[in-house]
C-alpha cells in the first residue's frame, strides 16, 4: 500500500476541521478566487505563463485551493523528480520567512520545480538573501517577484520588545542584525492605529519591496515591464494570502 503524501495529509486535516467553513473564505477580500466544490484542478504539468501578472494570478488560485482545502494531486514522485533534476523553469520566486506556520509551496499549492523560495526571519534583507532573489530573477529568469510577510510574525515582534527596551534581543551579532535590519518598519508604525505588530509586518514588506527595487538586476527589470512585484500578507488564522 502507498503511503499518503504530505499534501494528502494535509487536505485530511483540513477537510476533518471543515473543508465547508474553510471554502466560505476564499472569495472574501484579497482577491483569491471562490472554488467550489465541484471544481476541477489542473494537471501537475503546468504550461508556462506569460508574464508576471499571469503568474501572480497562479498563485493566487492556488493559495484558494489551500484555503479551501482543494489542493490539487500535484505530482511529486519518483518520475516528477527526475524531470525537473534536468532542468528547471519556475514561474515565480518568493521572498518569506522562516516560520515553520509558513511553508510556501504549500500555501500556494505548489509542487516541485515551480517556485525559487528564498527565507529569512521577519523576510530581513542581507547579501545572501538578495544575492539569492537576483539569482531566482535573473538566471531562472521568472517572472515574478512576492514579498510575504504573515500574521504575528515573531522576528517582528521580536523587534518591537527590543525597540520598547531599548536594548538588543541578545548578545549574538545575528539576532541583533535582525533586530537593526528590521527596526525602520516598526518605527514607521508608531502612533498608527490599528495592530501594532500586524502594522510593522505589512510596512516591512513595503520597505523590503524599496530596498530590492534599488538592486541593478530587480529594478530595471521591473521598469521594462519583464518583472512584476507584488507585495502580500500571510493569514495564519484562515490560510489566506491577502495582496496589499
Amino acid at each position: 500500500m502507498t503511503n499518503p503524501s504530505r499534501r494528502q495529509a494535509l487536505t485530511a486535516g483540513l477537510a476533518a476541521l471543515g473543508a465547508g467553513a474553510l471554502a466560505g473564505c476564499a472569495g472574501t477580500a484579497g482577491g483569491a478566487p471562490e472554488l467550489s466544490t465541484g471544481t476541477q484542478v489542473p494537471s501537475a504539468t503546468q504550461a508556462p505563463v506569460a508574464d508576471g501578472k499571469q503568474a501572480l494570478e497562479r498563485l493566487m488560485v492556488g493559495n484558494a485551493r489551500f484555503v479551501a482545502a482543494q489542493e490539487q494531486d500535484l505530482d511529486e514522485g519518483i518520475a516528477r523528480r527526475v524531470a525537473v533534476s534536468k532542468g528547471q523553469h519556475p514561474f515565480a520566486t518568493i521572498l518569506g520567512c522562516v516560520d515553520s506556520r509558513v511553508p510556501i509551496e504549500l500555501v500556494f499549492d505548489q509542487g516541485l520545480g515551480d517556485l525559487v523560495v528564498v527565507r529569512s526571519a521577519g523576510g530581513a534583507l542581507d547579501q545572501s538573501v538578495t544575492g539569492s532573489i537576483e539569482f531566482g530573477i535573473a538566471e531562472l529568469h521568472t517572472p515574478l517577484l512576492v514579498v510575504l510577510g504573515h500574521q504575528r510574525c515573531g522576528a517582528l515582534d521580536a523587534t518591537i520588545k527590543a525597540l520598547d527596551a531599548d536594548q538588543r534581543t541578545s548578545h549574538t551579532k545575528g539576532l541583533d542584525y535582525l533586530v537593526d535590519t528590521l527596526a525602520p518598519a516598526v518605527r514607521q508604525v508608531a502612533g498608527k492605529s490599528g495592530d501594532r505588530l500586524t502594522n510593522a509586518v505589512q510596512a516591512n514588506v513595503t520597505l523590503t519591496l524599496t530596498k530590492l527595487r534599488q538592486s541593478p538586476v530587480i529594478g530595471p527589470l521591473e521598469k521594462s515591464g519583464k518583472l512584476h512585484l507584488a507585495p502580500a500578507y500571510y493569514e495564519l488564522d484562515t490560510g489566506r494570502v491577502v495582496l496589499l
